[in-house]
């Protein structure tokens, strides 16, 4: 549930991050806590961008091989994508190897139909089998779907449910499986590049906080019972650390949320069941890296498994990714700008036909 309040308590809202007044936005609010962390969810839902799988032609193009940059230095193109062009395969790591929307599973969001699975074989390099734990990446287009980046002084937040399946139908391994991640960006001071470069510079620096849910299973040493527990990426050294232990009764349905305020930290929330977050779901801030984070780029979720050729992942499936801003004003107008473009693409693609 959403909460309306006024243009008053709008401001106030507004002042405890920093902003100025004249950045008011309007309509729908979470709540947000007292002390000044932006609660995931809080201000107005980016429309344009997130996706609920109920669309009956919802449909996932898988241009093969994947990419695999991050490994071997190959980006196989052309990349694939999601027709409804909200999803694209990651070129670091490449594409999960199945995307499917399926009826959503019990207990889900009110309302929601369908949600989508995603699971993997043959992650890593295309045609290696590696014998380790690798990973696909699946992003949520923020910049490439807006046409920029989301500022910190904007109060951005993501939010998404997550389905745990019950423990047997995980891949049986002691690890990370899933991974719920936004792609970040700040301006770092970093050794200058090139054959005779000497000294540092300022330049743009992406980074990938979020959370990794690892299992333990019964069948691992010194494990009595199935279980889960969540990491946060990561610490001002760069370190995962362990957050929050999942109990097999509490398998099923999450709901996770990461914000970013003014001053460059990652908040991190997460609950089990769907319902929004509240300031009680608040899990820990970070500057992770050591980074103060200056612009938000994407929403991405990882995919992992033992790269044998044999061992599908587990099936996770997600629902209702969203990204949300307090700060909506000049968003509103990026969106604005993209509609009438495509309108007029429409257009004259209907004029051409017809002639």
């Amino acid at each position: 549930m959403r909460y309306s309040i006024t243009l008053t308590a709008a401001w106030l809202l507004l002042a405890g991050f920093g902003l100025q007044a004249n950045s008011m936005v309007y309509g729908q609010y979470s709540a947000t806590s007292s002390y000044g962390i932006p609660v995931p969810g809080v201000g107005t839902k980016i429309d344009y961008v997130g996706d609920d799988f109920e669309a009956d032609e919802w449909k996932f193009v898988h241009n093969m091989p994947k990419s695999s940059r991050e490994l071997n230095e190959r980006i196989y193109g052309p990349m694939a994508y999601s027709t409804n062009r909200r999803w694209a395969e990651g070129p670091e790591r490449g594409q999960p190897d199945v995307l499917k929307v399926i009826p959503t599973p019990s207990n889900g969001l009110p309302g929601s139909t369908k949600a989508l699975q995603i699971s993997t074989l043959r992650s890593g390099i295309p045609g290696r089998n590696t014998n380790d734990v690798q990973q696909d990446d699946l992003i949520l287009g923020i910049a490439t779907r807006i046409g920029s980046t989301l500022q910190v002084r904007e109060v951005p937040s993501c939010v998404v449910r997550v389905y745990l399946p019950e423990s047997s139908l995980w891949e049986n391994r002691s690890g990370p499986h899933f991974g719920i991640r936004l792609g970040a960006r700040t301006t770092a001071r970093k050794p200058r590049e090139g054959l005779f470069a000497m000294g540092t510079e300022m330049r743009n620096e992406p980074y990938w906080p979020g959370f990794w849910i690892h299992f333990r299973s019964e069948t691992s040493r010194g494990v009595e019972q199935d279980s889960a527990f969540l990491k946060i990426r990561s610490n001002s050294r760069g370190n995962d650390f362990k957050s929050k232990e999942i109990p097999l009764e509490q398998f099923g349905w999450w709901t996770f949320g990461m914000s970013m305020g003014p001053d460059g930290r990652v908040h991190y929330f997460a609950k089990p069941g769907v319902e929004d977050l509240t300031k009680d779901d608040h899990l820990i801030s970070q500057l992770p890296y050591g980074y103060r984070a200056e612009r938000l780029n994407s929403f991405f979720f990882n995919i992992c498994n033992n790269n044998n050729g044999r061992t599908w992942s587990t099936p996770f499936v997600i629902d209702d990714p969203e990204v949300f801003v307090v700060d909506s004003k000049r968003v509103d107008q990026l969106v604005q700008r993209k509609i009438a473009y495509q309108q007029r693409r429409a257009q004259r693609s209907t004029s051409k036909s017809r002639k």
